[in-house]
């Protein structure tokens, strides 16, 4: 045959013989993965998820989102597609801020255990 098809014609193999098993998750699947500081991930993805969101809302360009955050576009496309690396959360409220959002710290206990970490931002 041409382009490299082949004249096999059948049913994909199952090569499952077992019944897969399903894990329910912690909600937080930086932690599911075994992530050092996985709140803090976790809580930096969620606020970058606001900053995605906030930015096609206002149909921004990436350049028009670039001047407003204070970034370069290239910071603003590798922002957009998860990379938290070096921004700080502080630094995150901040642009949240430049896109007309007002930011809530709120500090409570843990109801569920006092040991327990747990960062809330509303």
């Amino acid at each position: 045959m041409r382009n490299g098809q082949s004249n096999r014609k059948g049913k994909a193999k199952d090569t499952t013989k077992e019944p897969m098993l399903i894990e329910q998750g912690s909600g937080n699947v930086f932690a599911d993965l075994g992530f050092s500081n996985a709140d803090l991930a976790q809580t930096k993805a969620e606020l970058i998820q606001r900053i995605r969101e906030l930015i096609e809302e206002r149909k921004l360009t990436q350049a028009k989102a670039a001047k407003l955050l204070g970034l370069d576009q290239p910071k603003v496309s590798a922002l957009l597609r998860g990379r938290a690396e070096g921004y700080s959360i502080d630094r995150l409220f901040r642009f949240l801020s430049a896109l007309g959002q007002r930011v809530e710290i709120t500090v409570r206990p843990n109801p569920h255990n006092a040991q327990e970490n747990s960062v809330v931002v509303t």
